[in-house]
């Protein structure tokens, strides 16, 4: 009985807050500008969205101990309480099922979306979840994957890796590439398109997602087609100097990124490339796939994330490059609270959308999107 009481008063304010952060996101800019009591917020040029402004003075008034300060298992719980309320309501997709895929020492959970779409197979993208190696799972990032399964047309195929500290680095790179290669060598069989397999992820996601391509690479087989990078860490050995601007206030702080890297690699040395995929050697970067690589201007990882499609880009290899200015890092999940947030993620998914097509016309040099 009290566990059905608990259930129920977390699913009451679960919906009392997405009700609040809803109503407060439908408010004009002044208004929001107002309630955080703050004047606009303008930093390297740019000019922080007016709803998360005002979301992030929220979370400062709030009293209660920085995550990084709380035991694992609390900040986990508070993790999943965040996303729940800012995830929104997931988008209509075709099918969502559960199985599982290859890892390095086993089975891993995973979740397959297939869009809701007529026409040929669809391409597939390997997805790995945000969360600093340490947070996260298949739930957290339901809604962007439908998001991205449904705007981008592809199925998503999102991977529940092993996390840290109970398995520290390189145990989320090893299944990163084995879930990698599963979904390569079962495209077919998930009824995609095998010629057309991305792989990509947010965040510590999108680092699992670029070094696996280049592991893949490197291997000789089959490789990914091309890499969505959202928010990518890829420099762990150096500060960058979007990570001093916006050290503190902007929800991922100094304190925190250390923590996640503390519980990620202890001891190891970040100049390893598949910790700071940025400091791969170029004649493996020379062969990597095409990149779609998303920034947000007010994130810590603005630079590194840039800094390594212009690294791309310099060795020959495509890479797309979208800076949002006005957002945090973390924007795929609070498209249910954050207009600016929802318009940036529907937008890249359509840039995903967009590439993957352009690879089906490469494929087939006579198809033309005008022909009957």
């Amino acid at each position: 009985m009290s566990a059905n009481g608990s259930t129920g008063r977390e699913a009451a304010k679960k919906k009392v807050g997405y009700g609040m952060a809803r109503l407060l996101d439908r408010l004009p800019d002044g208004a929001q500008v107002a309630l955080s009591r703050k004047q606009p917020v303008r930093i390297d040029g740019q000019t922080l969205d007016p709803g998360i402004q005002l979301a992030l003075s929220i979370l400062e008034r709030r009293p209660r101990p920085p995550l990084h300060k709380l035991p694992l298992e609390r900040v986990r719980q508070e993790f999943v309480r965040q996303v729940a309320v800012t995830n929104g309501t997931p988008a209509p997709v075709g099918s969502v099922r559960d199985l599982t895929v290859d890892g390095a020492e086993g089975p891993l959970p995973a979740r397959l979306y297939s869009p809701d779409e007529p026409g040929e197979p669809h391409p597939l993208l390997v997805f790995f979840h945000g969360g600093g190696f340490v947070l996260g799972d298949l739930d957290t990032h339901d809604a962007p994957c439908r998001l991205l399964c449904r705007h981008g047309g592809t199925h998503v195929l999102s991977v529940d890796y092993r996390l840290a500290p109970e398995h520290p680095f390189p145990a989320a790179v090893e299944d990163a590439l084995a879930a990698l290669r599963w979904g390569l060598k079962s495209a077919a069989d998930l009824g995609a398109d095998p010629a057309r397999v991305a792989v990509g992820g947010d965040s510590a996601g999108a680092n699992l997602a670029a070094v696996a391509a280049l592991l893949a690479v490197r291997e000789g087989g089959p490789a990914p087609v091309l890499q969505a990078l959202f928010y990518p860490a890829t420099e762990m050995h150096e500060e960058t100097r979007s990570r001093r601007l916006f050290a503190r206030g902007f929800l991922l702080d100094r304190e925190m990124t250390d923590w996640f890297g503390d519980r990620y690699a202890p001891g190891a040395d970040t100049t390893d490339w598949r910790l700071s995929v940025l400091r791969a050697d170029g004649e493996l970067l020379r062969r990597a796939a095409p990149a779609l690589v998303v920034t947000a201007g007010f994130d810590p990882l603005r630079d590194e994330g840039e800094a390594y499609a212009q690294k791309l880009r310099s060795l020959g290899v495509p890479a797309v490059l979208r800076r949002y200015p006005a957002l945090i890092h973390g924007f795929l999940n609070a498209t249910g609270t954050s207009r600016a947030s929802r318009d940036a993620s529907v937008e890249s998914a359509g840039m995903l959308r967009a590439l993957l097509a352009t690879l089906a016309r490469d494929r087939d040099p006579g198809r033309d999107e005008g022909s009957a």
